[in-house]
């Protein structure tokens, strides 16, 4: 059955005429929650409308139309604000995170050296820390209760979307008014959402899964929003399943590792209420059929439904969606080389498999990548996204296995990375899960497999246990095998694990090094 087309009313309808729409209910629209406590911070949507107008009133007198505006700011309700102002007054954002370590700066700069945005909304306690651009602190902008909303067409970029950078430098994803409005109808259709959801969670705002859940959907809908901060969750990851109980029919999502995290932590939860809870979406990484068990078995006890967990597939050059279970929830299925998670079915797009690479089209896919006109190899002329990712469709759903520029070639036989990684995985249990990076190598005996490993306590039987697995599962002796303290295995700013970054440094250009 061909997946429902997105409505043109959908498609014609501009963003910010949502926001005029909620206004019209006094009603709350975000809550952020902060700890110690927890205690919550509320606007309702008139006081959304009001500040939203400041922003936009503020970013009208500084730049002009077309100028992109850099969002460097705390995931408090200023960030949700700042969004929504650049895109009130019609200049386009650029969602980015706090600058903190080496490799948050390093991103930031590269983002506004290719953007170059004109100007710049942070925390107030932040200023210091912008690069060179004129800089607002959202905080000292006085709200405003008449400033119009721009004209915009629904063409126009609405704002930028930099990639996590796990197999490339980041790039900035042209997301149009059309695409994020696309991209609202898909998440609403397929988890059954309406004004009385309740979309919850913690993942990042910078991050496509984040932005177009917590801030875009919730517009979208007239809808409540519920968060707090990444670093929050990492603190307890019970946080995340507590607020879930609070917010009966919640709608959340994260990262896989996040699913094993919570499981781990389960035996210290009190008695809650799970029953009620809309869908757990678990994607912007591959998912696990461990964890999906693991899950499971934590949380059924406290009445969460099976079915809520839902599988799902996306990236930001779809504005996050592409592909999830619906109602039925997580569908795993043994293949020849292991159980693999399905990722669903699309919902207002298309995907078809082209040499094993998915490509997907729809009003969702991005108008290419900033500052490349061209629109690159990534963007076909006919209205193609070329993922990158690999993967094949069993019985109607998509399963996912792996990335074209991760995929190892040895003595002329393709290896996967995360089967290799699941394999390291398994070979000894110091040995931390979702901390794993496998990558191809070149030396003088030609291509071959490095790896790292996080690892509590490294020795020397850690190491022959898994070199002996990987030689034992695959055929493959490892160039080269670093066990290293579990948080300096490299990931992405989605939480991904960055083949290329871990490559880059053990292994470098000419060789392995310490």
């Amino acid at each position: 059955m061909p997946p429902a087309d997105v409505p043109e009313e959908v498609l014609t309808t501009p963003f910010t005429d949502y926001l005029r729409r909620n206004a019209a209910h006094d009603r709350p629209a975000f809550t952020c929650r902060t700890f110690p406590g927890p205690a919550d911070h509320t606007l309702s949507w008139p006081e959304v409308l009001d500040r939203v107008r400041g922003v936009a009133r503020e970013l009208r007198r500084r730049t002009r139309p077309g100028d992109r505006v850099a969002i460097v700011a705390r995931q408090d309700l200023g960030y949700v604000v700042a969004f929504l102002g650049t895109l009130y007054a019609g200049r386009v954002a650029v969602p980015l995170s706090v600058p903190t370590g080496r490799t948050g700066r390093a991103r930031i700069e590269s983002a506004f050296a290719d953007a170059t945005p004109a100007a710049c909304l942070t925390s107030k306690d932040l200023l210091d820390k912008i690069p060179p651009v004129f800089a607002l602190a959202v905080e000292d902008i006085a709200p405003d209760a008449a400033e119009p909303p721009a004209e915009v067409a629904m063409t126009d970029p609405a704002y930028l979307q930099y990639t996590s950078g796990s197999t490339r430098r980041p790039a900035g994803a042209v997301i149009s008014h059309r695409a994020l409005v696309a991209a609202c109808w898909q998440t609403t259709e397929c988890y059954h959402a309406d004004a009385s959801t309740h979309l919850a969670g913690w993942v990042p705002f910078f991050h496509d899964m984040g932005l177009v859940l917590l801030i875009g959907t919730p517009v979208f809908l007239g809808a409540h929003s519920v968060f707090f901060t990444p670093m929050e969750f990492v603190r307890d990851p019970l946080r995340w399943i507590r607020l879930l109980a609070e917010h009966p029919g919640a709608i959340t999502a994260a990262p896989n590792f996040a699913f094993d995290l919570a499981a781990e932590a389960a035996g210290e939860l009190e008695d809650v209420d799970l029953s009620h809870v809309n869908s757990v979406l678990n994607g912007s990484e591959p998912v696990r059929a461990a964890s999906v068990e693991a899950f499971d078995r934590a949380f059924t006890p406290f009445g969460l439904p099976r079915a809520a967990h839902k599988p799902c597939y996306g990236l930001a050059e779809a504005t996050v969606f592409v592909t999830s279970a619906g109602d039925e929830g997580p569908t795993v299925t043994a293949f020849g080389r292991g159980e693999l998670v399905s990722v669903g079915r699309p919902y207002g797009q298309r995907i078809r498999i082209v040499d094993k690479e998915i490509w997907v089209s729809g009003p969702n896919v991005a108008d290419g990548y900033w500052g490349d006109p061209d629109r690159g190899d990534t963007f076909t002329a006919d209205g193609w996204l070329r993922t990158g990712d690999l993967g094949f469709l069993h019985d109607g759903l998509l399963y996912v296995t792996g990335r074209l520029k991760d995929l190892i070639i040895v003595d002329g036989r393709n290896h996967h990375p995360q089967d290799i990684e699941a394999t390291v995985e398994a070979a000894h249990p110091r040995v931390r899960a979702g901390r794993v990076a496998a990558f191809a190598v070149r030396d003088g005996h030609g291509e071959g497999v490095a790896v790292v490993a996080g690892c509590a306590a490294p020795d020397a039987d850690v190491e022959t246990a898994v070199r002996r697995a990987v030689s034992a599962g695959h055929d493959l002796p490892l160039r080269a095998l670093w066990l290293v303290p579990p948080g300096a295995v490299p990931r992405t700013s989605s939480g991904k694990v960055s083949r290329a970054a871990a490559r880059d440094r053990w292994w470098g250009e000419n060789g392995p090094h310490d």
